[in-house]
């Protein structure tokens, strides 16, 4: 486990140093996101989510806080928000601030917002080691979609996803392993299997539901 951290915090951190120039001012009252290039960063911790040695603590806390933020509710008219969940040499997991950037998409008649998920943490406390990306849908119900499930589009070992009833829903990718990606709802404090992505499936993201 700890090979594989430290290997994580060195791929991170070359991704921060080969980063250019920020597109939105950093500095006191300035945006917590921003491109460099057509990547995006976000700057952590989100004070808003408490730390916690437990990545579920974390997890548990980031619906009800995105809920709260412009036009997180508004459905096809809707802003998603992407963030990173992430730890430092302390053990602790923290959330980085929840970022809407992304090109305007059609969907159908009505337009709404994709975010991106951020690939830079900005956090002066240390070194970021990211575990999960998450986002919100402005919507219920809502799973994961297709694309939120392939293989190509995952950037870390954990994916989160919840939309407006605050359904929870996790994908764990097993990228680059022989092994099916897992698919879970969370249901009070615990997370129940729904399916799998079988490794023939992971281009894809067809998921096998567990009762087939």
């Amino acid at each position: 486990m700890h090979d594989r951290m430290g290997l994580r915090a060195i791929v991170f951190a070359g991704a921060l140093g080969c980063a250019g120039p920020s597109s939105t001012p950093q500095g006191p009252g300035a945006v917590p996101y921003g491109f460099r290039g057509n990547q995006v960063w976000v700057d952590g911790p989100w004070a808003d989510i408490e730390p916690s040695l437990n990545i579920d603590d974390v997890i548990d806390q980031l619906c009800p806080a995105i809920m709260k933020l412009p036009r997180a509710t508004w459905r096809d008219h809707g802003q998603e928000y992407c963030g990173v969940i992430y730890s430092l040499e302390d053990g602790m997991f923290y959330a980085s601030q929840p970022s809407p950037l992304a090109p305007t998409v059609l969907v159908g008649p009505s337009k709404r917002k994709r975010c991106q998920p951020p690939l830079h943490v900005m956090d002066d406390r240390g070194r970021p080691m990211p575990w999960a990306d998450y986002h919100s849908h402005p919507w219920a119900p809502s799973e994961l979609s297709q694309d939120d499930r392939r293989s190509s589009l995952q950037l870390y070992d954990i994916r989160i996803q919840f939309d407006t009833a605050c359904t929870v829903m996790k994908l764990v990718p097993h990228r680059h392993e022989d092994r099916p990606g897992e698919v879970f709802v969370r249901r009070g404090r615990t997370w129940v299997l729904t399916g799998y992505i079988q490794p023939e499936d992971k281009p894809s993201g067809r998921v096998t539901s567990v009762n087939e």
